[in-house]
């Protein structure tokens, strides 16, 4: 976890100290993601409000379901801040290159004027004006109008393209810095969203594995019942007809392919293939099989393609479900789906109608 500290001054931040920062930061947010995304069974953690067992059967099949889309909730919750991150580390990366291409334009107007410096030195000593420019304060000598008068106009351009250099400088030190900060607090709400989403699976599994061999046999019917009641929602009389059984596109075709080859990898939070998924992870992933760069989580999915009717779905869409669109699968015709479901499960096909739809988008 990285420690605040209290920033530098901008003109303090070098570019070998800006180098240091980012790799420091980069590693520390690579070892807290593979730490969380490693974790295929969830840690038993303490929670300090598990809720009391329901009375009926029914009841603790509902009770084991809210408890894990809470915890697929939060795990999207961490897939957005560690998309951040990631999006934050490559962002200062860029700063500090930007960073020490400016110190080399500084070092090139220094030679520059120390090359004037030295061919007066031996023609006999250097002109006080020129001993100016490479002083520590130039800005305030350019302020003096009076001495500026007898300054060569090619030393004066000199100088003044060392001042331009060394603003610029300056800037980007300063953007470097704030993005550095920026990226430490992410690092630091990246840490919180792992302990959440821990928290929240090890309750659901807690739960899940308090169930009785009755209690899971009758939520497995249950499961069946309410699959069989919505295996029909999105198998349309075009999909009936054949229509909507063609992919939308050959892109679509491929990252229907890929989620099918899929089938059976176990579910892990925090991970996006390949051997391993969760619901948004697998449709990221399928789809970047097919060279399509999808965002990381369900709610980024949900907005990244065009809205299509429930009834004109076509394999390759990507489904949305629950108002908050915190799941997401892949149709692949004839009514079913492809998706990374919960914690102890693997990836599977399942009727469309399996949760409520929210809608359906083509990437």
């Amino acid at each position: 976890m990285v420690c605040h500290r209290r920033p530098r001054p901008a003109h303090a931040l070098t570019g070998r100290t800006l180098t240091a920062r980012v790799a420091v930061l980069s590693v520390s947010a690579a070892t807290a993601t593979t730490a969380a995304v490693a974790l295929t069974a969830v840690p038993v953690l303490a929670e300090p409000s598990d809720p009391p067992p329901p009375d009926t059967s029914a009841e603790a099949a509902a009770d084991v379901d809210r408890l894990f889309a809470k915890a697929e909730r939060a795990v999207e919750a961490f897939n957005a801040t560690a998309e951040r991150v990631e999006d934050l580390r490559a962002e200062a990366e860029r700063r500090q290159h930007r960073v020490a291409q400016g110190q080399q334009a500084v070092n090139e107007q220094r030679r520059t004027l120390g090359t004037a410096a030295a061919a007066q030195y031996r023609a006999g000593g250097v002109d006080p004006s020129l001993a100016l420019m490479l002083s520590t304060d130039p800005d305030g000598y350019l302020d003096r109008a009076a001495t500026l008068d007898r300054v060569g106009d090619r030393q004066s351009g000199t100088l003044r393209e060392l001042l331009a250099a060394q603003r610029t400088l300056e800037r980007r030190r300063t953007e470097a810095q704030g993005v550095l900060a920026e990226l430490t607090e992410e690092h630091d709400r990246l840490a919180r969203d792992k302990r959440t989403a821990q928290r929240r699976l090890a309750a659901a599994q807690r739960r899940y594995n308090r169930l009785t061999a009755e209690e899971r046999e009758a939520r497995e019917r249950r499961e069946r019942r309410a699959r069989l009641a919505a295996a029909q929602p999105l198998s349309t009389a075009a999909d009936a007809g054949g229509a909507g059984a063609v992919p939308s596109s050959a892109r679509a075709a491929t990252a229907v392919a890929a989620a099918r080859g899929a089938v059976g990898a176990p579910y892990a939070w925090g991970q996006a293939g390949p051997d391993a998924f969760d619901c948004s992870g697998l449709v990221q992933w399928a789809y970047a099989q097919a060279g399509v760069a999808l965002p990381r989580t369900s709610q980024g999915q949900a907005a990244a393609g065009r809205p299509v009717p429930h009834g004109r779905a076509r394999p390759g869409d990507i489904v949305v479900y629950r108002a908050d669109a915190s799941h997401v699968a892949i149709y692949v015709g004839g009514g079913q789906i492809v998706h990374a479901p919960y914690p102890g499960a693997e990836v599977r096909y399942d009727p469309v109608g399996v949760m409520p739809v929210a809608s359906v988008v083509r990437p």
